[in-house]
């Protein structure tokens, strides 16, 4: 069997890795000349580290990297990353270089370098998707770093991390080290070749840069180790005052909306925080509670995780147990992102809060959208701390919908009934209730245009046949119109809401006899895919495993296109072996 690259160093002391680091620059490969030119002076000006004063994280790292006297340590002070990238760094020192810390040692580490060596807001923004386990595709700045970074992991990894020139260049031939094989495949060419087979390159010169190089001068370039966004963010961190009331809206892929309360209670430390949370569906059903905790790194990265009762015991239910990943406004007044479980963390909810001040606030409306030329559309507006008298004057959705009468109302819901007229403005509304604003609150639109399945390209895993779990897939399927111009995917279309279809799968030919649907798994008719068994199967062809790829489709039941015909969508989909190692578990309380 093949050797895990890791297994190269175990039982290997960190001197012979650093001797091996030593060597690797110096060694050329296929008679090429070294693949890094002497760089320009204005390159080795030396970089200002960030000092580390924790007693704790400079007893436990001090004895490898040493302290200078600006009380910089090596290689950590010249590095910034999010509290999941400090996690995978003292995973790998533990593996690697025997490094002892208990977990409650490992998390006060954590805690302290993503405040002093975290990312701004701003930074950790672009690279949230990680954080929150989302499986959405990834655009690569160049066709370079998606060959050389983003062939063997996400590319959000190397972008979570902010380094100076010299740290790029060595993270470069810690790679080398690690995994010899990447010289050969991605960081260096072949003569007359480019990186994983990619065809005939055009002429070299000797100067011609390595991709190994040209990724280097990307990463330095683009994610150094000092930002304006860092300098501000610095400037104007505080500790998180969270306790009290805040007003929950969420959205679960193939289930809809929900809505509710969640309450902050201090914890053992200033950045630990106890929860309590109660939602429940806005199209009617079982309210969900959950209680947990929630540690906020560096002034404004929520991670918790919280337990309580489930929905149900399909995999597609809402679960007993969620890890939770969200960003804070720098103001603290709202939050938003996703919580998240599975076995592959495929399920999730998109989660906003917003503190609840005493002022009348409105949270979401149970109508995505509304038709014009109706009458009579009964929407309730939920929020919170809503006026004890309110009239249909009170409530505006834009010109074109006119509130006939109030059913009924409370502190925390309205129920309107409104007309809209034929030739109402399409387009998003806002939705004001007195002074409260909720922004673009719902649509109004004449037809459905076309309809998309969400997500448009996703993964699920094949298992339960051995010591694996399946990892699922939830599609669901939302209605557009294609705004003014009149053209399908363009930048005026808006988004109407979730339709009702009929879901099937088809194969996504790749080669002669291609009979993947057959064995990849099932779609339920609520958009759920469950994966088939994982293990080889006597009635494939060569006993294959059920891993194939194929196409997910819905047919809408009553919208149709110009011909007259059921609007349909369609998704690519996936279907892997299991993921048999997985190495990045976020921090969790």
């Amino acid at each position: 069997m093949p050797q895990h690259p890791l297994s190269v160093f175990r039982g290997t002391s960190i001197g012979v890795v650093v001797a091996v680091l030593a060597l690797v620059p110096q060694v050329p490969l296929l008679g090429q000349a070294p693949s890094r030119p002497n760089p320009p002076a204005s390159e080795e000006k030396p970089v200002d580290g960030i000092p580390v004063s924790d007693p704790l994280v400079i007893s436990k790292c001090g004895t490898c990297h040493k302290q200078d006297s600006k009380g910089n340590l090596t290689r950590i002070s010249w590095e910034r990353t999010t509290p999941e990238g400090w996690q995978e760094v003292i995973k790998r020192m533990v593996r690697l270089n025997g490094l002892s810390v208990t977990p409650d040692e490992a998390r006060a580490i954590v805690k302290s370098l993503s405040a002093s060596h975290g990312l701004a807001p701003e930074e950790a923004k672009a690279v949230a998707y990680m954080s929150e386990h989302r499986s959405d595709d990834e655009t690569y700045p160049n066709d370079n770093i998606r060959a050389t970074c983003a062939a063997c992991h996400p590319f959000g990894r190397a972008a979570s991390f902010r380094r100076s020139p010299e740290e790029w260049k060595l993270l470069a031939d810690l790679h080398v080290a690690l995994y010899p094989v990447v010289e050969l495949t991605v960081f260096r060419r072949r003569p007359g070749r480019g990186p994983q087979g990619q065809g005939a390159t055009a002429p070299e010169t000797p100067q011609t840069p390595q991709p190994v190089d040209q990724a280097i001068e990307f990463l330095t370039k683009t994610y150094p180790l000092m930002t304006p966004e860092w300098a501000s963010w610095r400037a104007r961190e505080r500790a998180p005052k969270l306790a009290g009331k805040w007003l929950v809206s969420a959205h679960v892929v193939g289930k809809g909306l929900y809505s509710g309360e969640l309450t902050i209670d201090p914890g053992s430390s200033a950045d630990e925080f106890n929860t309590r949370i109660r939602i429940t569906p806005i199209a009617g059903g079982q309210a969900i509670e959950h209680s947990g905790k929630v540690v906020v790194f560096g002034g404004y990265a929520w991670r918790g995780r919280s337990t309580g009762q489930a929905s149900g015991s399909s995999p597609d239910d809402l679960p007993a147990e969620w890890r939770e990943s969200m960003f804070l406004a720098p103001d603290q007044s709202s939050a938003e992102g996703r919580w998240f479980w599975g076995s592959y963390d495929e399920f999730g909810i998109d989660v906003k809060l917003w503190r609840a001040t005493g002022a009348a606030t409105l949270v979401t409306i149970d109508r995505p959208s509304l038709k014009a030329g109706t009458q009579a559309q009964r929407v309730r507006i939920l929020g919170d701390s809503l006026p004890a008298q309110i009239a249909a004057s009170d409530i505006d959705f834009g010109s074109g919908v006119t509130v006939r009468r109030i059913i009924s109302h409370t502190a925390q819901e309205v129920v309107a009934e409104v007309d809209v007229a034929a030739n109402a403005i399409l387009g998003r509304r806002d939705v004001a209730v007195g002074r409260a604003v909720l922004p673009n609150a719902t649509a109004v639109y004449d037809k459905v245009d076309y309809i998309k399945v969400l997500p448009r390209t996703s993964i699920a895993r094949l298992g339960g046949g051995s010591a694996h779990p399946k990892g699922y897939e939830q599609f669901e399927v939302m209605a557009y119109s294609h705004g003014p111009d009149g053209k399908d995917n363009t930048a005026d279309d808006f988004e109407i809401g979730p339709v009702a279809v009929d879901w099937s799968v088809e194969e996504f030919h790749e080669m002669f006899g291609d009979n993947d649907k057959e064995f990849v798994g099932s779609l339920s008719q609520t958009g759920l895919f469950t994966p088939a068994l994982d293990g080889p199967n006597p009635q494939r062809q060569q006993m294959r495993n059920n891993y194939g790829t194929v196409w997910v489709v819905a047919t809408s039941k009553s919208d149709k296109d110009k011909d007259g015909k059921p609007l349909t969508a369609k998704s690519y989909l996936v279907v892997s072996p299991p993921l048999f190692i997985i190495w990045d578990r976020e921090i969790t309380p």
